[in-house]
């Protein structure tokens, strides 16, 4: 019986060690699919940081096909771009203060997005806002570009 019990009722000490090999794996896998989320987020901070490589006349078009959509389903303005806030030079600081010259933190195609409109939008009545859309753990988080044509 004494045999059979050891089979039956392995020894605790075993028990612990394999239970510490699980707990090991699940924190591995953890920190992989992490590691994986982290470079994902970096590459895509990375893409949108630089250029869109759009055209003048392709920009334009993209903006007119938003806008013309946001009319049909009876909208006075429009979300046309959410992105994080490390793509302003200082973490969307002068964004969240409005304070003067928050253009001048933009990158990228946030900064291309501001020049669409100052150069397009803004000449036919268009208005334009940048501002903080979330507060993970009450810091800035990501913003929020919107384009209004309503009173």
């Amino acid at each position: 019986m004494s045999a059979n019990l050891d089979t039956l009722i392995p020894n605790a000490n075993q028990i612990r060690k394999e239970a510490a090999l699980k707990e090991a794996e699940k924190a591995e896998e953890y920190a992989r699919l992490a590691a994986a989320a982290e470079d994902e987020k970096r590459a895509l901070i990375e893409r949108l940081s630089k250029p869109s490589g759009k055209t003048e006349e392709e920009k334009i078009q993209l903006a007119a096909s938003i806008i013309q959509r946001a009319v049909r389903n009876g909208l006075t303005e429009v979300q046309v771009y959410r992105f994080p806030n490390t793509l302003c030079t200082d973490k969307g600081r002068a964004i969240n203060q409005q304070e003067a010259g928050w253009e001048k933190t933009l990158t990228g195609i946030p900064k291309e997005i501001f020049q669409l409109w100052t150069d397009y939008l803004k000449p036919r009545g268009y208005r334009i806002s940048y501002q903080i859309i979330d507060f993970p753990g009450g810091m800035p988080g990501d913003i929020g570009v919107t384009i209004s044509w309503g009173d």
